[in-house]
């Protein structure tokens, strides 16, 4: 491993390790972000003025902030002689190369695997794409537009209405991917001494979320219906309106909890009806039975009704904005949202969803100012 220059000892898995990201948007800084709250120094190459991402308006203006922590960023002019050669420089002295530029682009620039393998045969060099090698490559892809090839819209909408998931679930699962692929290279290295490349691509993610519903067609012969429009394996699984217009998910997957839930609501008539003793049953009249079940659930104050189900050890879940999360109690509390400094001042942070040794990998830096790292990393070339 090359000795990073990290501002102390972290003791997490990765310290040690030199990463150079060339990356920007979601998917490549994601990867970026996992090595870097394990341990290893990410060092950002910005280009001059910054990377864009910083200054993206409506639903992109957090990318940078959710994607980027714990990293150093260097500014350089890659397509300049003089950045070109600080950056082959800097990739000399690291472990891992991180990039997501369009199909093409790190080729032109001499700064592709195959143009730096020979040179530096330990690199390990990830490239996040739209598209793994196939008939599909060059082609541009964003989230949206794999979520339409692999049958996420189609599965997360009304029938006719293909919708798109409401995060950017392909790029920040490429990154995961891209992660996971080096901590294998460098498992992998330690054994043979040798690096080598690996791909992550926004359309094979999205089709391995698609995988269930692909076996389900090869088992049944018949096309999975969209989730709107499913026949649910359980009589109640479905999302209720309750008091003052809020709404409250209720599961009861067992004849157990049906007729716990029917006890908390104050229903024995559902309880013993003789139509609706086995799930079987319920699930042929099931908009029957949740019409019924919602005129009572309608009248419940939601916090009132959540403690109900709580205590009768029943599955539920309020429907809940991202706003909300901000102040979530459990987030909080369990230490998964957590403050971080930034140039306009703090703001909160969710950390990686893991414990490792009974600890959180958690927020070492303040989110970098434009090229604040620049001098210090490129000192240390020389040096």
């Amino acid at each position: 491993m090359t000795t990073s220059n990290t501002n102390s000892a972290t003791g997490l898995p990765l310290e040690g390790v030199r990463v150079v990201e060339f990356t920007h948007m979601v998917m490549g800084p994601t990867c970026g972000m996992i090595l870097a709250d394990l341990g290893a120094e990410v060092i950002k190459i910005e280009p001059p003025g910054g990377d864009k991402t910083r200054n993206l308006p409506g639903l992109g203006i957090g990318f940078f902030r959710s994607f980027n922590r714990n990293k150093k960023s260097v500014v350089l002019d890659i397509h300049t002689e003089q950045g070109l050669a600080s950056a082959k420089d800097l990739i000399g002295q690291s472990d891992v190369v991180l990039e997501n530029f369009r199909p093409g682009m790190m080729e032109k620039l001499g700064l592709s695997y195959k143009d730096l393998e020979v040179q530096f045969p330990k690199l390990i060099y990830v490239s996040h794409k739209g598209f793994l090698p196939g008939p599909y490559e060059d082609r541009l892809a964003l989230d949206e537009v794999v979520q339409n090839m692999a049958g996420l819209t189609y599965m997360t909408g009304p029938k006719g209405r293909p919708l798109r998931a409401g995060t950017s679930v392909n790029d920040i699962m490429g990154g995961m991917f891209g992660a996971i692929g080096v901590l294998a290279a460098l498992r992998e290295r330690d054994r043979t001494g040798k690096g080598q490349e690996i791909q992550s691509a926004l359309f094979e993610n999205c089709c391995l979320l698609a995988a269930q519903h692909m076996q389900q067609y090869q088992m049944t012969g018949e096309v999975p219906p969209p989730f709107p429009s499913r026949v649910s394996a359980w009589s109640v699984y479905d999302t209720f309106d309750v008091a003052h217009g809020e709404q409250l998910f209720i599961g009861a997957v067992s004849d157990k909890q049906y007729l716990a839930l029917c006890d908390v609501l104050g229903r024995p008539d559902l309880a013993t009806d003789p139509a609706l003793l086995t799930n079987a049953q319920r699930v042929e009249v099931r908009s029957e039975l949740l019409k019924r079940l919602g005129e009572s659930i309608c009248q419940w104050e939601i916090d009132v009704l959540c403690d109900k189900l709580q205590a009768a050890g029943l599955p539920y879940a309020k429907v809940v904005r991202p706003d909300q999360l901000v102040k979530d109690e459990h987030l909080i509390q369990s230490g998964g949202l957590v403050p971080m400094e930034t140039e306009d001042g703090e703001t909160q942070v969710m950390l990686l969803p893991l414990l490792m040794g009974g600890r959180r990998p958690g927020v070492r830096m303040p989110l970098p100012r434009i090229g604040q790292h620049t001098e210090e990393v490129l000192a240390s070339l020389k040096a």
